[in-house]
Parts: structure tokens; C-alpha cells; sequence
């Protein structure tokens, strides 16, 4: 790899900063809250001691600012691991890339990064408006089978590829794991567990409207292969923050339990308790 990239490689607006969160390296913290829905940026940043960054450029949303002495950024990267694609290599650049010069710089930065979504539980014991940190995940959308040096193997991987049955969906998957040396922060959870990750949310997720899902049972098999529950983001920031060298955890809301047939009636009450929990844990 070439040190000194290209101006296609990382494109820049016109004040220097990346160019689809439109943030500069001086704008957000060591310490970074991904949320899908840009309207949970706020109901992150009101509990902050004070805000000094808000930028937004299309679904990307960043509050920066400082609690209980420390400082940190709330981000929304919208839905998709393709959008994950995008925050991860920006926020990777902001950190490690010289954006003037554009050149690696000589030392690593990592980055601590917590996931606050939602998710659906395809484990019938799992209750809904709880919380569910992922230690493994395995992603069905492909995206790392594009970045040449992945590999990641463990007993939950192996024991997942010799089960899976769909030998059409089999060469997308790959699979990644929390970092663990920052996996205490979560350790009072009530559940920790597998997560999949989905590239849709109809069909992939066994929903079907006018078009039919590939398998009645595609849930349930997920589960027979020990996952707990899904969503669409989680494999893409485990994978690259494994490629990066940088640190995530995910926390989902559980707001559906599809084997029982459940939805929570109000899930912004248990959201409310999520952010709460977190932010009392990641700095306390």
C-alpha cells in the first residue's frame, strides 16, 4: 500500500474534513457512540455536561462534548453495514491519516467505539425491552470478504460454517468477536450473546409481504446455530475495528422477539434506560 493516497482514495470537502461525516480530527473524542437513527444523537448528547461540536451532513450526526470530565462523540451512521463502511474508515482517518498531506501517520490512534441500537431476538427465552451485548457475531452481507486481509476463526465460526445449510448464502458470511480487554464495561448485562447481522430487513430477516423469504424456518435455524439475536450493523464494526486496530462493543435494545411473536409496546422507555446504563459504564 502506497503511503501518500491519492485524492480519489480520500476525498475531502473544501474545509479539509472527510468528506461524508464533514468532521475534522479536532471534532470528536477517543470515546465514540454509534447510533443508527439520527434522532438518538440528541437524547445521547442532552445528558453531556456540555456540547461543543454539532455537525451533520445527510444521515451522519455528531455531538461531541464533555461528561463527568471526559470527552465524547455521539455519531449516527443510519442503517447498513454499507453506511458502517463509511463511518469506520472515516473515523480511521480522522484518527491515523495526515488529511492535510494525506499520509499515514507514524503512530496508531484506537479508537473506543460502542454500538447503542435495537435489534430482534430470534431466541425465544430472550425477553423484549432488555438489553443484549454481542460477544460474537456473523455477518450475512458480505461486506469484509472485500478487504483482502481478514480472517478471524473461532469455536462459534467453526461450529456455525459446518451447520449452516444455505450453500447460496454461505460465501458471504464472515465473523468477528467483541474486543474483550474493554468487555467489562458491559458485564452486568442481563444477556450476552451471538448476533447476526443482516443486509435487509424484509426477507433476510424472514419477513414477507408480496415477495416470499428464502426459508419459513430461516430464524429459527439462526438460533439452532446459537445465535440470540439480530440487526444490521454490528459485523461491519467488529470486523473493521478488528482490521484497524481499533475497540467495540454492542449493545442492542431488544425490542421484538420474532419466535414469540413480540413487540415492545413502548421501546423509547427501555432506549431511555440503555443510554443510561451506558453512559454510566464507558465513564463512570
Amino acid at each position: 500500500m502506497l503511503n501518500k493516497l491519492a485524492a480519489s482514495e480520500l476525498v475531502l470537502n473544501g474545509d479539509g474534513s472527510v468528506y461524508h461525516l464533514n468532521l475534522l480530527p479536532e471534532d470528536i473524542a477517543g470515546k465514540i457512540i454509534l447510533v443508527g437513527d439520527p434522532d438518538r444523537v440528541p437524547k445521547v448528547s442532552e445528558y453531556f455536561d456540555k456540547i461543543e461540536i454539532k455537525k451533520n451532513k445527510r444521515e451522519f450526526y455528531t455531538h461531541t462534548g464533555i461528561l463527568r470530565g471526559e470527552r465524547i462523540t455521539v455519531m449516527s451512521s443510519g442503517i447498513g453495514t454499507e453506511n458502517i463502511d463509511i463511518v469506520m474508515n472515516e473515523l480511521d482517518a480522522l484518527v491515523n491519516i495526515d488529511l492535510k498531506n494525506k499520509e499515514f501517520k507514524s503512530e496508531h490512534t484506537s479508537l473506543e467505539l460502542f454500538r447503542l441500537g435495537t435489534c430482534g431476538s430470534v431466541n425465544p427465552d430472550v425477553e423484549v425491552d432488555q438489553m443484549l451485548v454481542t460477544q460474537n457475531v456473523v455477518g450475512l452481507d458480505g461486506l469484509l470478504r472485500f478487504y483482502a486481509d481478514y480472517e478471524f476463526e473461532n469455536s462459534f465460526s467453526r461450529n456455525f460454517m459446518a451447520k449452516f445449510p444455505y450453500e447460496n448464502i454461505k460465501g458471504m458470511l464472515y465473523f468477528s468477536d467483541w474486543a474483550e480487554d474493554i468487555s467489562d464495561y458491559y458485564q452486568d448485562a442481563k444477556y450476552h450473546g451471538n448476533t447476526a447481522t443482516f443486509p435487509g430487513f424484509y426477507a433476510p430477516q424472514g419477513r414477507q409481504l408480496r415477495l416470499k423469504a428464502l426459508d419459513d424456518r430461516f430464524l429459527e435455524t439462526l438460533n439452532d446455530l446459537g445465535v440470540s439475536n439480530f440487526e444490521m450493523e454490528t459485523s461491519a464494526i467488529y470486523g473493521l475495528s478488528k482490521l484497524l486496530g481499533h475497540k467495540a462493543l454492542t449493545v442492542n435494545n431488544v425490542i421484538a422477539n420474532r419466535r414469540r411473536g413480540e413487540f415492545a409496546s413502548d421501546h423509547h422507555v427501555s432506549e431511555k434506560k440503555m443510554i443510561e446504563w451506558v453512559l454510566e459504564r464507558i465513564i463512570p
